[in-house]
């Protein structure tokens, strides 16, 4: 990890478009990359930008304190690598993270100039060789706490109305006990974290690779397979034949455990906390959060639900 200056030593430098455009040209300059012409693909999470002179994407952390969940995420994608395991790659020879201003900058090797999903089919086959590597101590994976992510997560939230907070925290309670007596029977181990449509992109030679590697950690497997059935099952983002081969490639059908309904809540839940850190800064996610909420309250409503 390589420090640099460029912003304010306490909260890093403003995560906007303007303010990160320093951070991006410094961190390039650090690592060797040119970065003129870079173009912002997207300001969430992450600011994603695709440098023009290489092939190369630079992501810059919203969160100031990403340094670990960084280093662990460049360390797997170099594991990945050494297994053969389709993922996004790390450029040889470039020292990172980065911290610039604050903020916590890793640089990727770019899958393709324009963006172009793979299938659920791909992504199901892509789970299924990755629960069958065994890590080794030296990726030092956390265990997944999805409970210490969602209560700090909605004690940070600004701009919901207290109503809402209240709501969402009380449903976070109930279902933390639930949770708890929930019975998993797939293996324990290694999981993605993030596993969804999302984070499988078509390469330029024509493979499916696997992209934003923040969240491996250990876990039970159920985890890495509730996106897709949610996308099925809640909102009909998937139409059945999709995940019928999702469930043909993975070898196991999660809408036939038990626990479904408990997993699916609690990463739905999870979703609208989510939006909810958004509502101050986007009149979409707030006209979003509103409706997502409303369908917690009602129990109806989730095929309204938009992808976000």
């Amino acid at each position: 990890m390589i420090s640099g200056s460029g912003g304010d030593q306490d909260g890093g430098t403003e995560f906007t478009a303007e303010s990160l455009g320093a951070v991006l040209r410094d961190a390039c300059r650090t690592a060797g990359l040119d970065p003129d012409g870079a173009e912002l693909l997207r300001l969430g999470s992450n600011a994603v930008y695709r440098l023009s002179a290489s092939p190369v994407i630079v992501r810059v952390a919203r969160d100031p304190d990403a340094l670990e969940e960084m280093e662990r995420a460049v360390r797997v994608a170099r594991w990945l690598e050494a297994e053969d395991l389709p993922a996004t790659r790390v450029p040889a020879g470039v020292t990172q993270p980065l911290v610039i201003g604050g903020r916590v900058v890793t640089f990727w090797e770019s899958v393709q100039e324009h963006e172009e999903y793979a299938t659920v089919g791909e992504l199901a086959d892509l789970l299924r060789r990755l629960h069958w590597l065994e890590e080794p101590e030296s990726l030092r994976l956390p265990y997944f706490d999805p409970f210490a992510k969602l209560w700090a997560s909605l004690g940070q939230m600004d701009g919901v109305t207290e109503e809402d907070r209240t709501f969402l925290e009380e449903r976070a309670g109930k279902l933390n006990k639930d949770y708890d007596r929930l019975d998993f029977v797939l293996p324990f181990g290694m999981i993605h974290g993030d596993a969804n449509i999302g984070n499988v992109l078509r390469h330029r030679d024509g493979h499916a690779v696997l992209i934003d590697l923040d969240g491996f950690a250990l876990a039970p497997r159920e985890w890495d397979l509730i996106l897709t059935a949610m996308f099925y099952e809640r909102y009909g983002w998937h139409p059945r034949a999709q995940y019928e081969e999702f469930v043909h490639q993975y070898g196991f059908d999660l809408l036939n455990w038990p626990g479904y309904e408990v997993l699916a809540d609690l990463r739905e839940l999870m979703m609208v906390v989510w939006l909810g850190h958004q509502v101050g800064t986007s009149e979409k996610s707030a006209t979003e959060f509103k409706r997502r909420v409303r369908s917690l309250r009602t129990g109806i409503g989730r095929k309204d639900w938009a992808p976000f």
